[in-house]
């Protein structure tokens, strides 16, 4: 296994809310990797004495020590376990009730000799190349589905949070793992993954810049601080050209890179 992570923060005056991790499990053969998107909140009450960035590392330790440890766990069991391990952490303190609780995107994936398995939560993505080169998204599309006139409104965001019919993220309830994206493929099917949170995936999913097998391509090449320069150079071409196809200059971006 050969792994590069980067990351970079969407602004200088606010901390990094990206979380990523890669692990080798002690037994070898296989490996783990665990990405998190923090969900910046609105300004106002969200229950929490915690920052989003508290949540994050409590959630993807979590989840890094339960995937390279437990391959007896699928992954939703695993993600369940790790939310409840997290809440149990700050329920005597925080409301956890609130919709606005500390919350994040998930990417996990782990593999072995015989099976690479995958969980997606929200809108990071995980991508997956085949020996011969062609890319497969592993992609939670729910909250693309809610209109743009929607998402600007906090009061109808909200209603839509963790809720049927709207999106989900991993909070403080244990059962949203049950509404993951999950699979497995065979091993000798997957020769290596990179797993990209929204700012980073930027490249394609804002910008266009290229295709998926496009934007591995670049990640194979160049690194994932390839991906990040290259993401950063579009957001401020865009800014200068007075662009608005964002919510925001730059946001937090995180790339993993794993040769399995």
């Amino acid at each position: 296994m050969r792994s590069d992570v980067a990351t970079l923060p969407g602004s200088p005056e606010r901390p990094n809310e990206d979380w990523a991790a890669a692990a080798l499990p002690a037994s070898g053969g296989g490996g783990t990797v665990v990405l998190l998107d923090g969900v910046t909140p609105p300004a106002g009450d969200d229950g929490c004495v915690h920052t989003v960035p508290w949540f994050t590392a409590r959630l993807g330790g979590a989840l890094t020590e339960l995937s390279a440890s437990r391959p007896d766990m699928p992954l939703f069991e695993i993600l369940s376990v790790a939310i409840r391990r997290t809440a149990d952490a700050h329920r005597d303190t925080c409301d956890l009730s609130h919709v606005r609780t500390p919350q994040a995107t998930v990417v996990l994936a782990r593999w072995d000799e015989a099976s690479v398995e995958h969980l997606v939560l929200s809108d990071s993505a995980l991508l997956l190349e085949a020996p011969d080169g062609s890319v497969r998204a592993v992609l939670d599309d729910r909250l693309d589905r809610v209109p743009d006139e929607v998402l600007r409104s906090l009061a109808a965001t909200d209603r839509l949070r963790n809720r049927e019919g709207g999106f989900f993220t991993a909070a403080a309830d244990p059962s949203v793992a049950a509404r993951a994206v999950t699979g497995t493929t065979p091993r000798a099917e997957v020769r290596a993954l990179a797993a990209l949170t929204d700012g980073a995936s930027r490249w394609v999913e804002l910008f266009g810049a290229g295709d998926w097998a496009e934007c591995f391509g670049i990640v194979r090449a160049e690194g994932p601080s390839g991906l990040l320069r290259r993401v950063r150079a579009l957001e401020a071409a865009d800014a200068e050209a007075g662009g608005v196809r964002r919510w925001k200059l730059h946001d937090d971006a995180t790339a993993v890179y794993a040769e399995l």
